[in-house]
């Protein structure tokens, strides 16, 4: 009976209700985006640097080396000669190497070029297929084929840089020899092949003038290194002992044209700076709440001189003084419910239209179904408290309502 009373009292003042659910909409949508992109964020940036303790790269950004090299998700400062980068990662304190060249991409996708230690390292599984070994073979991130028509056996012409709209290398092309499995990490995004790959399509033109300049001279091609001159973006490391992962980054810099980055560091560094952004956007969002919460008390104290006389009534067919309190804090909580689970649709709305912005960006996507209980829980009950705290003097008015004053004034 007084829940019925509460709830179509709620829309007594309709204007005044839609304005207080939409108020605690925005503000429960934004924290809620928040709790989701903050926590998918930081996950699916801890599991890509699973085992990474370095990053060997071209002397610039370090942030920027761990953020195009581990994530993809932005340009390599440089590259880096292959030798001088062969020479670190054949060290006795390295415990595995993963060596990266950039050149191209397909439809935005980046292709590279690396080693079959890529897909050991970040234990990623074949769904269909099998791993590159020729040149010019590529093996596919799942979101890739599921976004594109390439099937194994399906060639394609990579495009140069990590625009769409570049020149397209069509002297070669690449074959879908593999399918990866998915694994909710970056190679999700990426197209692998070998690093020869990479360099055959880059140097085409060089080789051709140079095996036709030096053509007969096979005794002297045979006594140079064939990685001689070659480059490449960057070498994700293992190391053997904490020792190397504190000097290196310093020794490096010191003796050679590379920088040795560390991820942790780099990361921390960005979720600091991430993490002061979500936290002024949350601060925002709960300003908006007690916005709403005044918007609520404001709402309920006005209407209280209309509803002296109602409430009186109630008193003399049985309420309880108990009961008239209960009545106000309920229509209170019912704005608060409505607002709470319209916020979490919308944050989810939102959530969704970003993942899709920040995939075709970033090539990185969030997942709008997941639920934190916890966090939207708290977020939930935090909810309900600004609206009982709001609703509290309102409800005491309609608790010590004088029956016979109020009727003989009537």
């Amino acid at each position: 009976m007084i829940s019925k009373i509460a709830w179509k009292n709620t829309w007594f003042k309709p204007l005044n209700t839609f304005l207080s659910i939409v108020l605690l909409t925005a503000s429960v949508s934004i924290i809620s985006i928040l709790i989701l992109l903050q926590k998918q964020f930081e996950e699916k940036f801890s599991s890509s640097m699973d085992q990474i303790d370095l990053v060997l790269g071209a002397k610039g950004s370090p942030l920027q080396l761990i953020l195009s090299s581990v994530y993809q998700m932005d340009a390599p400062p440089g590259n880096i000669s292959y030798t001088e980068a062969e020479a670190w990662m054949n060290k006795p304190m390295v415990e595995s190497a993963v060596p990266l060249a950039y050149g191209d991409n397909y439809l935005g996708y980046k292709i590279v070029g690396t080693t079959d230690n890529y897909t050991k390292h970040f234990s990623l599984k074949l769904q269909q297929g099998k791993l590159f070994t020729n040149n010019f073979e590529v093996v596919l991130g799942a979101t890739i084929a599921a976004k594109t028509n390439l099937k194994i056996g399906s060639t394609f012409f990579g495009t140069h840089g990590d625009a769409q709209e570049g020149e397209v290398h069509d002297h070669y092309a690449y074959k879908v020899v593999g399918i990866l499995a998915p694994s909710g990490k970056v190679a999700d995004n990426l197209i692998l092949s070998n690093i020869e790959s990479v360099w055959g399509m880059h140097d085409h033109d060089h080789a051709v003038e140079e095996h036709d300049h030096h053509e007969g001279e096979v005794q002297q091609h045979e006594e140079i290194n064939p990685h001689e001159g070659k480059e490449i973006t960057a070498v994700l490391l293992k190391m053997r002992n904490n020792m190397a992962k504190m000097t290196w980054p310093r020794i490096i810099p010191q003796n050679t044209e590379m920088q040795a980055a560390s991820p942790v560091l780099e990361v921390n560094r960005l979720f600091a700076l991430f993490g002061v952004g979500i936290t002024a956007l949350t601060y925002l969002a709960y300003g908006i709440m007690l916005i709403s919460g005044i918007s609520i008390f404001v709402a309920l104290y006005n209407t209280l001189k209309e509803r002296k006389y109602e409430f009186a009534l109630l008193r003399i067919t049985g309420a309880s003084k108990l009961q008239l309190l209960w009545l106000v804090l309920l229509e209170s909580i019912f704005l608060c419910t409505i607002g709470f689970i319209l916020g979490i649709v919308f944050g989810r709305i939102g959530l969704y239209f970003l993942s899709i912005s920040s995939q075709e960006e970033f090539k990185m996507a969030f997942n709008p179904l997941e639920f934190l209980w916890k966090e939207e829980g708290m977020l939930f009950v935090a909810t309900l408290s600004v609206g009982i705290i709001a609703a509290i003097i309102p409800a005491l008015k309609a608790y010590s309502v004088n029956i016979s004053k109020t009727l003989a004034n009537a």
